[in-house]
């Protein structure tokens, strides 16, 4: 479920509500059933606030037509309470209490700092539940209370503002149901080896906020036409066809193109190309640029968008952390990394004169931050004054880049106050000295054309093979850990599935040419052990050798490729605790999807596929 946010009722409705419910409860104590904490107390006046609040279902509902469920929440400060009432709407336009599912969150202080918390319901008997709009009442005692704890007692206040803060979060589940629906046959058909259903439903996702969005914009400004918009490093292209499909006339970049652009159809604008950010890639006629994870274009959009026009607006979803002229390097330990990169992105679009505003967006992903520039801070007249700030500002970023003839790069620390890169420029051979020019920054490193495979999985075989075995001899002979016990799940048998230690623990026991090599691959060590999954498991952190006897079947039901995959590939692999664990494998024989002993082997039908396919 997800809150509507408080009704916009005014006060007079909200009264004659209140006076409704209140009639529906018994009298005598304090309008509440027992056991629930009546608001104020004998002789004392109540302090409540009342808020009416819409739930909205994240999943699609039974019935689209019925109205949504509304719950009145009421705060008795005196008391230390939070009584929820469930409402439902008759026929006749009346809100009823749905008193079987009435529960009230209690905060009572114990002695001096000790305070406890707890929730309770009247009528734990007749409690209903839906899924949808009513949880389970074990969710209420097992997972909402827990959290409830942790948040009363946690100092850190949240680095980011709520989720969907900028636009209504009504109109964005209505859209987002919608094109869910509209969409979901991608996930069957996507060819790329990515997860379909995480990319799909997180460009559903972001399609929906951007419609929105942009729905509120042509609002506010009396705009008739819908947004123009151009996605710098579109990738798979999804999020530029359900734009175009909705509408919205705008295309798509990307230095490489992808398997999935062929099944779009000419409508879906889509193009191959490198963009080097310069006077040759500026968007005059575009409403809007998109930055959707677009690595070392994420800094440059609010300027490109800047120089582009002065109606030029941006959306960026910063990932990975690129500066203008490489990897982002940190600056201030006090904040997290991730914090810190949004404050410097968001910095750049100050700079380049924009009304920087940021969102959470409800995406399946830890990346889920946007950044948003719609309105400028200056008149049309001063474009001239921000683009001289702009370019100073870049070249006060880092130390001038240096393109030698021979294509070399390198670093130069010239003052170059003036905005121009005098030594990179002279450096050019003469035919390229033109180019350069229009160039913002000579030696800027676009995406390379062909993606580099850096996630361990193109390391030698039997460089990985040794840093398993070690890492495993590592676990297995380490010593006994109170706070890590091996036995978590009640495993008290003979078979050895030795300590477990964390992250930094392990490297601390590799040799530094192996650090240095895992180093080079995006998420190192982390990366190579989460890769050999039949050996190890990485959770918050640390590393365990698997026991695969507690492997459990997934919750969700895998999707028929999935499961065919998997009865493809069994008996395919030799079993690596059979051949190299002191106590062998833990499974029998006819239990393990690993093959003991070469002559369990059966050839890979996948790749016996691909073969037939080539």
């Amino acid at each position: 479920m997800q809150d509507g946010g408080a009704a916009s009722a005014g006060a007079p409705e909200l009264g004659r509500l209140w006076r409704e419910v209140c009639g529906q409860l018994p009298a005598g104590h304090g309008h509440l059933p027992p056991p629930l904490t009546p608001w104020a107390g004998p002789g004392l006046r109540p302090e409540l606030r009342a808020v009416l609040r819409t739930l909205l279902p994240r999943g699609r509902p039974v019935d689209p037509a019925a109205p949504p469920t509304k719950e009145l929440v009421v705060q008795d400060v005196c008391n230390g309470t939070v009584t929820f009432l469930p409402l439902e709407e008759n026929s006749e336009g009346k809100y009823q209490i749905k008193k079987c599912n009435i529960y009230q969150i209690q905060l009572k202080h114990i002695k001096e700092e000790e305070w406890s918390v707890s929730i309770v319901t009247p009528f734990p008997e007749h409690w209903f539940s839906d899924g949808i709009a009513y949880p389970k009442l074990a969710w209420l005692g097992n997972e909402l209370l827990s959290k409830l704890a942790k948040w009363s007692v946690e100092q850190k206040p949240s680095e980011f503002k709520s989720t969907l803060s900028l636009i209504s979060v009504a109109k964005y589940s209505k859209v987002y149901q919608e094109l869910k629906e509209k969409y979901k046959e991608m996930v069957k058909v996507w060819p790329e080896v990515t997860d379909p259903e995480k990319f799909v439903y997180e460009d559903v996702a972001i399609a929906s906020y951007l419609l929105v969005l942009w729905e509120e914009e042509r609002k506010e400004k009396g705009l008739t036409k819908k947004q123009s918009f151009v996605d710098l490093g579109c990738g798979n292209g999804l999020l530029v066809h359900i734009l175009n499909n909705e509408g919205h006339s705008g295309r798509g970049i990307d230095v490489r193109r992808r398997k999935i652009w062929d099944m779009y159809g000419p409508e879906t604008r889509l193009e191959e190309s490198t963009i080097v950010p310069g006077d040759s890639h500026l968007f005059p006629d575009t409403d809007w640029l998109i930055g959707n994870h677009s690595d070392e274009l994420t800094p440059w959009i609010p300027v490109i968008a800047a120089r582009s026009s002065y109606s030029c607006c941006y959306f960026v979803l910063p990932c990975c952390f690129f500066d203008f002229h490489g990897k982002y390097s940190r600056r201030q330990s006090k904040k997290t990394q991730y914090r810190e990169y949004l404050d410097f992105v968001a910095q750049v679009g100050f700079v380049c004169g924009f009304h920087v505003e940021e969102d959470c967006l409800r995406i399946p992903s830890t990346k889920r931050v946007s950044l948003i520039g719609k309105n400028r801070t200056y008149p049309p007249t001063e474009r001239a004054v921000i683009d001289k700030q702009i370019t100073q500002y870049i070249n006060n970023r880092q130390t001038c880049t240096v393109v030698t003839c021979d294509g070399r790069v390198g670093l130069s620390h010239k003052d170059h106050s003036d905005g121009v890169c005098k030594e990179a420029a002279s450096e050019l051979p003469e035919n390229e000295t033109e180019i350069a020019a229009t160039i913002w920054m000579p030696g800027f490193q676009p995406r390379e054309k062909v993606e580099q495979i850096r996630n361990c999985a193109s390391l030698p075989r039997d460089f990985v093979d040794d840093v398993v075995l070690n890492v495993a001899n590592l676990l297995l002979n380490a010593p006994p850990q109170k706070s890590c016990s091996n036995t978590y799940g009640g495993n008290t048998n003979t078979w050895n599935q030795g300590e477990s230690l964390s992250l930094k623990e392990v490297a601390e026991h590799l040799n530094k040419e192996t650090l240095k090599r895992l180093k080079s691959e995006y998420g190192g060590l982390q990366t190579l052990l989460k890769n050999n999954h039949q050996v190890f498991e990485v959770l918050n952190g640390r590393v365990h050798i698997r026991d695969w006897r507690k492997e459990k079947p997934s919750r969700k039901t895998k999707p028929e490729v999935k499961r065919r995959l998997s009865a493809e590939a069994f008996k395919t692999r030799l079993c690596w605790f059979f051949i190299h664990h002191p106590d062998g494998c833990s499974l029998p024989s006819e239990s393990c999807p690993y093959a003991h002993g070469t002559e369990e082997l059966r050839q890979s039908q996948i790749i016996k596929k691909k073969k037939h396919i080539h």
